[in-house]
C-alpha cells in the first residue's frame, strides 16, 4: 500500500522537460501547468493500465525543461561531482535523467482520475538567488499525499530542484543511496551500476 501511495506521489512529481514557458510564469504556473498538460496525455490513452513508448513521448515533451536535472545530479552524487570533468557530467545528468523517467515513469499506469490541488509558492532569499516552494496535495479518494516542489531560477525558468513527497526528499534519498556506494566502491561502479539498472528498465519496457 505504501508503495502504491508513494507511485502515485511520484507520477505527478517527477518526469520533466518542456520548452520554455513565459519569462512571467511564476513558480506556481509552471508546476500546475505541466501537471495538468501530464494528466491530458494520461487520459488520452486507449488502455488505461499501461503507458507506451507514444505515451512516454508525449510526457517528455509536455514536461521539457522543467526540472534542473543536472543540478539534481549534481547534488545527489554529491562531492564526487567536482572530480568529473564536463563530458563526465554531462553523461552522468543523462543517466541519472534516463534512469528516473523510466524508473517512475513506468507508474504513471497507475493513474485513476486522482486529482491535484496547489498552494501559492512560497519565496526566499538565497545566497545565490530567490527560490521557491510549491507545495501540492494528490488527492485520491479520502487520501490526500503531500508533493513539495523546491525551484529556482535558471536561464530557462523557474525549474525544479527538489521534490519532497510525504516529508521526503528524493535528491536528499538518492544523495544518501549513491553516498553508501561511493564510500565502498567509488564513482566508476556506481555508475556502472546505474547504467546496468537502466539497461535492465529499456529492456522490460521494450518487452
Amino acid at each position: 500500500m505504501k508503495m502504491i501511495k508513494h507511485s502515485l506521489a511520484i507520477m505527478f512529481a517527477l518526469l520533466v522537460s518542456m520548452p520554455a514557458w513565459a519569462n512571467d510564469d511564476g513558480p506556481k504556473a509552471v508546476i500546475e501547468t505541466t501537471v495538468k498538460q501530464i494528466i491530458k496525455v494520461l487520459d488520452a490513452r486507449t488502455d488505461k493500465n499501461t503507458l507506451t513508448e507514444a505515451d512516454r513521448d508525449a510526457i517528455r515533451q509536455v514536461i521539457k525543461g522543467r526540472f534542473d536535472y543536472r543540478d539534481m545530479a549534481r547534488r545527489s552524487l554529491g562531492k564526487p561531482w567536482r572530480d568529473l570533468n564536463e563530458a563526465e557530467q554531462t553523461h552522468f545528468t543523462d543517466v541519472y535523467r534516463e534512469l528516473l523517467e523510466r524508473s517512475y515513469g513506468n507508474r504513471l499506469a497507475e493513474y485513476k482520475d486522482q486529482t491535484v490541488a496547489f498552494e501559492d509558492a512560497e519565496l526566499e532569499e538565497k545566497r545565490k538567488g530567490v527560490v521557491a516552494t510549491v507545495k501540492s496535495r494528490v488527492i485520491d479518494g479520502n487520501r490526500e499525499i503531500p508533493v513539495d516542489y523546491s525551484m529556482h531560477q535558471t536561464e530557462s525558468g523557474w525549474q525544479v530542484y527538489e521534490i519532497t513527497i510525504e516529508g521526503t526528499g528524493m535528491v536528499k534519498t538518492k544523495y544518501l543511496e549513491y553516498k553508501s556506494l561511493l564510500k565502498k566502491d567509488g564513482y566508476d561502479p556506481l555508475l556502472k551500476a546505474l547504467e546496468d539498472q537502466l539497461a535492465k528498465l529499456k529492456a522490460r519496457d521494450a518487452g
